[in-house]
């Protein structure tokens, strides 16, 4: 029983250090776009459509992966997906240009969304009976990644330049093969897999109405992260060594803020994604008002992490109307996450590249997390409607 148990705890170890590995990957590839694109000769609006390309591979990859690898064996699944992404992150560190990095970052985006769903499962089925807590150890990865991880890729890519960020990647994504390999258990071939039926589960409004607000509402998040070490270089005149710092803020605020909006999600999915979404709207007009003094940049970008919790309430929202669909759910919440990242660095890039200071970021913030509301609250009215019909519905039945 003791060897069962540290074998399950270091399965666990080992999908944790490819969260991490995936969330270094992504959020780093923020925080070092001033650099790429010096070393490419393009402008940072040019160089965030590499940020924008990985998150629409994850947007791509999420549904179509999770859909055609559901009858593969699970280790087997990770093991490939990790692979993958490890290659993609060598390529996106040999790029010769923008176009090959963009290549390079969509590719590396495919296997995100699936490799944190199986995850979850496959940690879920190790811990029975405290499936939330492996779940969590899991996503413990991501939040180390912002806390940790990105501040010293972000200072690996200032000393040594930005292409040994993913090589550095490409290393721990290495280093999970090797551990899933050696010590994760082989999990039963899934039988009765139907992708089809799952899909079809998934023509259900109430799903794609909670999949709108993270895909506009996280938006403001991006539109700010994306852009904020070039706005500290070039607005704030901030020294390099409080670019790593302002990224930690980030994530600690994030780290918080997990705990913060599982309070939130307690007492209400609708209400605690209404208060967060809130908070990226002041959030990101504080940090417009602040631009020019790194120190309070530093404050508003912890503040703006607070309230990425959202992913929370919504997460458990889709587990109320998902229905048989639940891991196709999961699949499709990191491509709506991953559609806002898109959606933000995009509208942002416009905004600069029409002439518009820095601050301009936080203002297409706030404009996405209000129309992050506006998707809540059609959300919200369709839910009431559901609850008015379901005893006609019933009765009828």
């Amino acid at each position: 029983m003791i060897l069962q148990d540290r074998q399950d705890m270091l399965t666990i170890l080992s999908l944790a250090l490819g969260a991490f590995a995936i969330g270094v990957a992504e959020f780093a590839a923020m925080g070092l776009l001033p650099y790429y694109a010096a070393g490419l000769g393009v402008t940072e609006p040019e160089a965030g459509h590499a940020v924008s390309a990985y998150a629409i591979g994850v947007v791509v990859g999420a549904p179509v992966v999770a859909v055609l690898s559901a009858w593969i064996e699970r280790k087997r699944l990770l093991l490939g997906l990790m692979v993958v992404f490890g290659l993609a992150c060598l390529f996106s560190a040999l790029a010769p240009s923008l176009e090959t990095l963009v290549i390079a970052r969509f590719l590396a985006g495919l296997p995100h969304g699936t490799y944190l769903g199986i995850s979850m499962l496959f940690a879920a089925e190790l811990s029975p009976g405290r499936g939330a807590a492996g779940v969590a150890k899991v996503l413990a990865g991501l939040t180390v990644a912002n806390v940790i991880g990105v501040p010293l890729a972000g200072a690996v890519g200032q000393a040594f330049g930005w292409r040994w960020c993913f090589v550095i990647v490409a290393l721990l994504a290495l280093a999970t093969v090797v551990m899933i390999w050696r010590i994760a258990p082989a999990s039963a071939r899934p039988r009765g897999v139907n992708p089809l039926r799952e899909l079809g589960a998934l023509a259900n409004r109430a799903v794609w109405l909670t999949l709108m607000i993270s895909a506009i509402g996280f938006g403001a998040v991006f539109a700010v992260y994306a852009y904020l070490s070039a706005a500290m270089i070039d607005a704030a005149n901030a020294p390099a060594w409080s670019i790593p710092l302002a990224l930690s803020a980030f994530g600690i605020g994030a780290t918080l803020g997990s705990f913060l909006a599982g309070r939130l999600a307690t007492w209400s999915h609708f209400g605690g994604a209404l208060v967060l979404l809130v908070g990226m709207a002041l959030a990101s007009l504080l940090y417009t008002a602040v631009v020019g003094d790194w120190v309070l940049m530093t404050g508003a970008i912890l503040l703006l992490g607070l309230t990425t919790g959202l992913v929370i309430p919504l997460q458990m929202r889709l587990i109320e109307v998902a229905g048989d669909a639940q891991t196709l759910a999961a699949a499709l919440n990191h491509a709506a996450f991953n559609a806002a990242n898109a959606l933000g660095p995009f509208l942002a890039g416009l905004a600069l590249t029409a002439g518009h200071g820095w601050g301009v970021t936080g203002q297409v913030g706030a404009a996405l997390a209000v129309g992050g509301m506006v998707a809540l609250g059609l959300a919200w009215i369709d839910s009431r409607r559901s609850l008015r019909l379901r005893p006609a519905l019933e009765a009828g039945c």
